[in-house]
């Protein structure tokens, strides 16, 4: 993945859903920080404050949906990045790691993850954006880097995805050792993977289930982190 030449950033806007929000990687403070706060600290302690920089980064809950129109979608993460990119923004967007073999489910939409992330590639060569390309990479595709819910990072994996930004970004300091594999993990039993499976369905899966089938997400009523522009340090990440 090659880099765009170091320049300065002051005003990031993150445009997406939970992900971008920072499920599951807790603060610490009853909040979420994510990879997009992780970035803005990486940008706050490498650089100084100028022009503006934003990551894109939404489409996969209308994929988990069975009527969703991938292209539809692609388009209206095109208008984003087109408007950005004409205001003068950097523009990031980053593509969905396969999760078949995280989320079993994973598999009934995996063709259309397959087709948006391809979109996305086209997208980004049409507005300028720069798409770093996760899915490339293996390891993003670690149960370990992925939350009990199997749907939002852990820490780690935000920690990972905000260092494949910074790497994009030509920031000082970061290199690609997020791609790195991590440790063999020991095998687990059967029993222990067929348990693990009843609980995620119980306590992830089926409340999911019966909130779609009622038309409620789990974000009504919820508004963005960081609504407005504010200065970001390491206090307050």
């Amino acid at each position: 993945m090659s880099t765009l030449a170091p320049r300065t950033y002051a005003r990031y806007v993150a445009i997406g859903d939970s992900s971008t929000e920072g499920l599951d990687d807790p603060d610490g403070r009853g909040g979420y920080r994510g990879w997009a706060n992780r970035l803005a600290l990486h940008l706050a302690t490498a650089l100084a404050m100028h022009p503006d920089l934003v990551t894109v980064f939404s489409g996969v809950n209308d994929a988990v949906r069975r009527d969703c129109n991938v292209k539809a979608v692609a388009r209206d993460i095109e208008l984003m990045q087109s408007a950005c990119v004409a205001a003068g923004a950097t523009v990031l967007t980053i593509t969905m790691p396969d999760l078949s073999a995280v989320v079993p489910m994973a598999r009934l939409m995996r063709d259309r993850l397959l087709t948006m992330n391809d979109l996305v590639r086209e997208t980004c060569v049409r507005t300028g954006a720069r798409c770093v390309d996760l899915a490339q990479h293996p390891v993003t595709s670690d149960m370990r880097l992925w939350s009990d819910d199997r749907l939002h990072a852990n820490s780690e994996g935000h920690r990972r995805i905000a260092a494949a930004l910074a790497q994009a970004l030509g920031l000082s300091g970061h290199d690609g050792w997020w791609t790195q594999p991590l440790p063999a993990d020991r095998a687990s039993s059967i029993v222990a993977r067929v348990t693990g499976e009843f609980r995620w369905t119980r306590e992830h899966l089926l409340p999911w289930l019966w909130r779609h089938a009622r038309g409620i997400s789990s974000g009504d009523g919820m508004t963005a982190k960081r609504p407005a522009m504010e200065t970001v340090t390491a206090e307050n990440v």
